[in-house]
């Protein structure tokens, strides 16, 4: 089959900066499937349009405006040009490949143009991974009004993009049940389970050595327990509770923390931990993706910020990069994502609703105090992963439907 994957999160360079979209690509074409890709090449990168081949991977690079870790406003205006940038540049370098299937991800929803556009060209078959809910989510956080003309517009356009699709692929169980609760003309046979996954590398334990090695390396201090954040840092995780979390541990010598990533709060972290002179944590910024899981091996649990507003359930994807490594989790999000729950099913880290400072302290203190406790649920985690988030497993599940 030709598969045209589309998306705006494709790495500008995916050498060493895998992430769970590269990876099901890959796996497409693993299986021996055409696959196309087109994907936003964000104007910061200062780079013309490039339509280029990775691997076997057919990669359209389409010039777009900022639509990541920019402000809203340059966001919403990139986000409502993508679409006829999108249909010019597939007109221009896809036009004589007839596609037979369309996956797509979201953020953003404004891709309705797009795939209509190509289902009546090509009569493709259609599936979404759906990885937001907006506008919802953009409700919850205060950043525009329930029923405003901007809800309204956007509200519109996730109805569209729900209702081309042939298939909705959800990141949990909560989410399957939030999308048909909030859109009942959705058949429910059409919404499924299709859950953020990886290529899941070898397992490599890591004795005390290597992970002193490590911590060396980036000089992190040898007897601590590192607490690590990796990934976004942006209104959506609640950075507030992390800098609360870093100035209230701020005088003790058994933790650390360290963050990694990249986002519009990255500068606010780094401002924080700088004035305030917080010797036990370090920010650095987005590093490659076989860097970063090296890095992760010279820590001692993962943590997860959402925050606490969220009526809609979250599922943040960093969760399997702790996983793969073996890491505990400790999660402080809202009550509404069932990630709390995935977690106690798989008895591999803790959960407390974000902004509870103390329960917080009281699971930082028990991953401290009990090492066999902290290996366990690390041990626990892989397997969870192995079980359920292999990008093999989530191949099958888009592939099921158009196999008959």
């Amino acid at each position: 089959m030709n598969i045209l994957f589309i998306t705006t999160a494709f790495p500008e360079d995916i050498n060493g900066h895998s992430n769970i979209y590269v990876d099901l690509m890959n796996e497409f074409k693993r299986n021996g499937h055409s696959v196309y890709v087109i994907t936003a090449r964000e104007r910061r990168y200062k780079k013309p349009t490039e339509y280029i081949n990775v691997d076997g991977l057919n990669i359209l690079k389409v010039r777009t405006g900022n639509v990541h870790k920019t402000n809203f406003i340059e966001k919403g205006i990139a986000t409502i040009l993508i679409e006829y940038q999108y249909i010019r540049a597939i007109n221009k370098y896809f036009n004589e490949v007839k596609f037979d299937l369309i996956i797509y991800a979201t953020p953003p929803i404004n891709f309705v143009k797009v795939i209509k556009f190509l289902k009546i060209r090509d009569k493709a078959k259609t599936y979404l991974l759906l990885k937001d809910i907006f506008p919802q989510n953009a409700v919850d956080l205060g950043i525009i009004k329930k029923n405003g003309i901007l809800y309204k517009y956007y509200r519109k356009k996730e109805i569209e993009l729900y209702k081309i699709s042939d298939y909705i692929g959800c990141m949990s169980p909560k989410n399957v049940e939030y999308v048909i609760q909030h859109n009942s003309y959705l058949d429910p046979k059409r919404v499924e389970v299709c859950p953020n996954s990886i290529k899941i590398s070898k397992y490599e334990i890591v004795d005390e050595s290597l992970k002193a090695e490590i911590r060396k390396k980036y000089q992190l201090p040898v007897n601590s327990k590192i607490f690590v954040y990796g990934g976004n840092l942006g209104k959506p995780q609640g950075i507030d509770f992390l800098l609360d979390i870093i100035m209230a541990n701020s005088k003790r010598e058994d933790v650390f923390f360290l963050i990694v990533g990249s986002g519009t709060e990255y500068k606010r972290v780094e401002k924080f931990i700088n004035e305030n002179k917080i010797e036990n944590a370090k920010i650095y910024p987005y590093m490659k993706q076989k860097e970063y899981n090296n890095l992760l091996k010279g820590c001692d649990a993962g943590l997860v910020f959402l925050d606490k507003r969220f009526t809609i359930p979250n599922f943040p994807s960093r969760i399997l990069s702790y996983m793969e490594v073996g890491l505990p989790i400790i999660a402080a999000t809202d009550k509404n994502t069932d990630l709390k729950d995935i977690i106690r099913e798989g008895n591999f880290g803790f959960w407390c609703e974000s902004g509870d400072l103390e329960s917080f302290n009281k699971i930082i203190d028990l991953i401290i105090k009990d090492d066999e406790l902290r290996k366990t649920m690390g041990f626990n985690a892989r397997r969870y992963l192995e079980e359920n988030y292999s990008v093999e497993d989530t191949y099958k599940i888009i592939m099921h439907h158009f196999n008959e």
